[in-house]
């Protein structure tokens, strides 16, 4: 249902290098970039966006000052890879926010890994699939 979501960041580099460890193991990379020109007040403002091949979904956006943080889960393409992708934002500088594991309260094969970014955003890989 969703076609894309917006995150935004204060420290760019930190935030964009943190995503493309922690997305690599669940198939997602750069998709695009850019540097908003077109806004007067920020023309210096950096884009990117995240995504399997072809697909910008998750784009990542530069800003002033500090936004309320959000949670957003990626769908993860089994358990092992909710499990790498947590492991790969622990390495690339994020902060746990629940391991790996099952959470019956949400449905028997509800796999979620759950982490926060470099902004304090809430992010999960989950998996539907029972292993």
């Amino acid at each position: 249902m969703i076609d894309h979501i917006s995150s935004y960041t204060v420290d760019f580099p930190t935030t964009k290098s943190f995503y493309e460890q922690a997305f690599e193991p669940l198939g997602y990379s750069v998709q695009t970039e850019m540097v908003a020109t077109w806004d007067a007040e920020f023309p210096t403002r950096r884009i990117c966006a995240f995504g399997p091949p072809g697909k910008p979904a998750f784009w990542v956006i530069e800003t002033q000052e500090a936004a309320t943080p959000r949670h957003i889960a990626f769908l993860a393409p089994n358990r092992k890879a909710a499990a790498a992708f947590h492991a790969a934002g622990l390495a690339a500088g994020g902060q746990d926010n629940g391991a790996p594991g099952l959470r019956p309260m949400y449905h028997a094969d509800y796999f979620g890994a759950f982490l926060l970014d470099p902004d304090g955003n809430g992010i999960e890989a989950v998996c539907h699939q029972p292993e």
